[in-house]
């Protein structure tokens, strides 16, 4: 599924504006059908105008209640739906992320489909350039793969300078795919937003507070680049004329 909300503020009416002249939201489902990595590709949204664009171009779109504090509980609303109980691995592939590579959803649907954890996510290493900016989330994981903790914050924090070569080799940014089992994911919409979640404005937090835990994948890939601000989508639009040329 692909929650998809109108109301960003950073970049406003995200999922509409246009990369390589076709809305945002479309380009990820776009690219999602294509990956063919799940029975099912969804858009959910709380637009009546979202809704309208992606079905026009010929995409699967549920509309959800406008009050969800966060996409994962989007992403529960449309789940809970009769037609969407079959289905025991919900994807949560966020809309912002057009250039998310296939093994990133494969690796963390692995992670719920071989019972490791109730939920999964991807990381990729990087440069100790990402410690210093509050836009790319990171991630510690522990020894058996799970999530300690997610932060915008520069983690892991590097006391002696002795240590930073151990400190680099650690440094995973956070990419924006989740999966769930349906019990897990129920479990986790039914938690009340925790105040690490509101603080970092990070929903994963809320369920690792809890005590549930999250497998994390670590991709080769260099980290795609979501779309969050007008530069973002600048470049992102010039990445895309790139891939294009090169087709031709």
């Amino acid at each position: 599924m692909i929650p998809a909300r109108l109301g960003a503020t950073r970049l406003p009416r995200k999922p509409l504006r246009l990369l390589g002249g076709v809305p945002l939201v479309v380009r990820v489902w776009e690219r999602l059908t294509a990956l063919a990595v799940a029975d099912r590709v969804v858009i959910a949204t709380d637009s009546d105008e979202v809704a309208r664009v992606a079905r026009d171009a010929g995409a699967e779109c549920v509309l959800t209640d406008s009050d969800h504090p966060s996409g994962t509980d989007r992403v529960a609303e449309v789940a809970r739906r009769s037609e969407f109980r079959p289905f025991d691995v919900i994807v949560n592939a966020q809309g912002d992320e057009p250039f998310l590579p296939g093994e990133a959803i494969r690796e963390a649907a692995t992670l719920v489909a071989s019972g490791a954890f109730p939920l999964g996510t991807v990381a990729v290493p990087a440069t100790p350039a990402v410690l210093e900016s509050p836009d790319v989330v990171k991630v510690v994981r522990g020894d058996d793969g799970r999530a300690l903790y997610f932060s915008r914050a520069g983690i892991p924090f590097l006391r002696d300078a002795g240590d930073r070569a151990t400190r680099d080799a650690m440094i995973l940014q956070h990419l924006g795919v989740y999966t769930y089992t349906r019990d897990a994911l129920a479990r986790w919409v039914a938690l009340p937003p925790h105040p690490l979640e509101r603080v970092e404005k990070l929903e994963q937090l809320r369920p690792l507070a809890a005590g549930l835990t999250m497998g994390v994948a670590v991709l080769d890939d260099a980290a795609p680049r979501g779309i969050d601000t007008e530069d973002d989508l600048r470049l992102a639009n010039d990445r895309w004329t790139t891939l294009m040329s090169g087709r031709a």
